[in-house]
C-alpha cells in the first residue's frame, strides 16, 4: 500500500519476508480517524500474507514518533456517538496488532504521547532512540488513557502506567520505558537504531513462521477480552471528551 494525503499518509514495502509500514501525518504523526482506519486494514491484511513473515511498525520523518489523537478531530466531537466512533479506532488498531498472525517491530525514533505510546505498547517488540521519550498527557485534557491501558499496563505494569497517568504533564525517558519494559533496547542514534531493526528482524524472518505464530498466540494469551473491553474504554473516553473542561483544554494545547 502507497497511500498520501492531507490527512496523512501510509507506506508499506515488503522485501526479504519483512514488511515495513511508515505511517505519517504533518501534526507530528498525529492520527485522524481515517488513517487508523488505514492502518489498521494495513495490519489485518499483512496478516494474512503468507510472503510476510514480520512487520516492521514506524512512523515518517525524525521528530515525533507519535502524537496520539488528532486535536483538531477531538474538538469536532459533538456528540457520544461521534466519540465512541472516533476512540474506536484506537481500539481496533490495538486489536488488530494483537490478533496480528505476525510478529511486530517498533521502530520508536522519537517521542510519543497518549496513543502513541499506546501503539509501541502494543508492539512484540520495540526498539527506540534516546530521545523517544513518553507521555500519558490524556487527564490534562479532561480525559484519560482508558483504550489504551490494557496494553500499557500489560507491558510496564500497573504501578508505571499508574504513575504516568497521573503524572500526566511529566514526560518519562527512553532509558525509563526501557526499564519498565516498553523498550528492549534504546540506541543514541538512528543509524544504530536502524543497523539494529535489520538485524533483528533479518534474524526473526529466517525463522519458522509456524512457530512465529505460535508464539505470538502465547505471547498474546489472556487478552481475548480485549475485543469488548477496549470497545467499553472508548465509550467512557467518548463522553468525557464532550465536557466543558475537555473542550476549552484542547482549545488552549492548539495554541
Amino acid at each position: 500500500m502507497d497511500m498520501q494525503s492531507s490527512k496523512g499518509s501510509l507506506i508499506t514495502t515488503i522485501e526479504n519476508n519483512i514488511a515495513t509500514v511508515e505511517f505519517g501525518h504533518p501534526a507530528s504523526n498525529s492520527f485522524p480517524r481515517s488513517l487508523l482506519d488505514l492502518l489498521t486494514s494495513e495490519i489485518n491484511t499483512l496478516s494474512g500474507n503468507d510472503t510476510v513473515n514480520v512487520i516492521v511498525l514506524k512512523s515518517k520523518g525524525t521528530a515525533a514518533f507519535c502524537a496520539g489523537a488528532s486535536f483538531d478531530e477531538l474538538l469536532a466531537v459533538s456528540n457520544q456517538e461521534e466519540g465512541l466512533e472516533f476512540f474506536s479506532g484506537f481500539a481496533h488498531l490495538i486489536n488488530a496488532m494483537r490478533r496480528c498472525s505476525k510478529l511486530i517491530i517498533g521502530r520508536i525514533h522519537g517521542k510519543a504521547v497518549g496513543g502513541g505510546v499506546g501503539i509501541a505498547a502494543a508492539c512484540d517488540y520495540v526498539f527506540a532512540t534516546a530521545n523517544a521519550s513518553i507521555k500519558l498527557s490524556e487527564l490534562a485534557i479532561g480525559i484519560g488513557p482508558f483504550v489504551i491501558e490494557p496494553a500499557v499496563s500489560r507491558k510496564i505494569g500497573k504501578t508505571a502506567m499508574t504513575e504516568m497517568t497521573l503524572a500526566a504533564h511529566e514526560w518519562k525517558s527512553a532509558t525509563w520505558a526501557q526499564q519498565k519494559g516498553l523498550y528492549a533496547a534504546v540506541f543514541e542514534t538512528a543509524e544504530l537504531l536502524d543497523n539494529a531493526i535489520a538485524d533483528f528482524s533479518s534474524k526473526l524472518a529466517s525463522y519458522n513462521p509456524d512457530a512465529l505464530l505460535e508464539m505470538k498466540k502465547v505471547i498474546w494469551e489472556g487478552t481475548e477480552d480485549w475485543e469488548s473491553l477496549l470497545l467499553e474504554r472508548a465509550a467512557i473516553t467518548g463522553q468525557l471528551v464532550l465536557s466543558d473542561f475537555t473542550k476549552k483544554a484542547l482549545t488552549q494545547f492548539k495554541k
